[in-house]
């Protein structure tokens, strides 16, 4: 370990959530900010010590695939999140970590959290699995073993009152969102990137990946029958949840930045929740 090095990284940064990946890894940011075998032991431990019961759902390449659960007695919201099935995008399964460590995943709800779905992305630094599968793309047809495993974990769960899938995009200006709302509901949207842009850039593009936008929001077409391939988000529509946010920061900005970002985004969305109550 080059300790010259990993004191400018801890200085540009300011991680508390690195100080146990660093230290357990040869592996060190900018260009791959943590060995994803490290950061599932580091949230494992965290976990645990925040009441969270552990579960590993099936190992790939040496580096477990785990989920979080934690269950208060009583009537409570039930909210998934889910980070790290792109490889190079760092910033979401860290602030899931920096949420853990802040003891924010409390007793206002019901969690289920899966910090780290493609590990191998993570150890090569790219998108896609070793395999060359973009994980985000396969919740239909389940090639891959990590999705076949994630899957099997989620029939077993309930349903979700909120689903929050983090993300990232190398070519965005600024963080903006994917919201899938079938049923109506209560948005969090507006909320979301209210907060977020009083700290941070948000992305008010007219068309971003492709899609009409509109103060960072997108409100795509979530119909699982017209899509040949489902990410997640779409996944989660047709059998999980009926209100869903994929958050996106700008892969170009600094990670701390885009770890801040990421956290107010998932501390909104769940305040909104909260305050409007658990729908019937």
């Amino acid at each position: 370990m080059d300790f010259a090095r990993l004191i400018a990284i801890r200085t540009r940064y300011d991680l508390s959530v690195l100080d146990f990946l660093c230290r357990n890894s040869h592996v060190t940011p900018p260009t791959a900010p943590f060995d994803p075998a490290s950061f599932v032991a580091a949230v494992e431990q965290r976990a645990r010590a925040h009441g969270f019961d552990v579960a590993r759902f099936t190992e790939i390449a040496g580096c477990p695939l785990i989920a979080l659960t934690k269950r208060t007695p009583g009537p409570r919201p039930r909210i998934y999140l889910s980070a790290g099935i792109h490889g190079d995008e760092p910033a979401p399964p860290l602030a899931l970590l920096r949420l853990l460590e802040r003891g924010f995943f409390d007793q206002r709800a019901v969690w289920f959290i899966c910090p780290m779905l493609n590990p191998t992305g993570f150890y090569h630094h790219t998108r896609e699995n070793a395999g060359g599968f973009d994980l985000n793309r396969d919740y239909r047809l389940a090639k891959s073993a990590e999705i076949r495993a994630h899957i099997r974990w989620l029939e077993a769960q309930p349903s979700f009152d909120l689903g929050l899938c983090l993300h990232e995009d190398w070519e965005a200006t600024g963080t903006y969102l994917y919201e899938l709302n079938p049923g109506g509901r209560i948005s969090f949207a507006e909320p979301i990137i209210t907060a977020i842009a009083r700290k941070h850039p948000i992305d008010l593009a007219l068309t971003i990946d492709g899609r009409p936008a509109q103060g960072g929001i997108i409100r795509p077409d979530g119909d699982p029958a017209t899509r040949e391939l489902w990410p997640e988000a779409i996944y989660l529509r047709a059998h999980h949840t009926s209100l869903n946010y994929t958050i996106e920061t700008p892969s170009g900005h600094p990670l701390e930045e885009r770890i801040a970002a990421q956290c107010l985004a998932v501390e909104t969305a769940v305040s909104q929740l909260i305050a409007t109550g658990r729908p019937s």
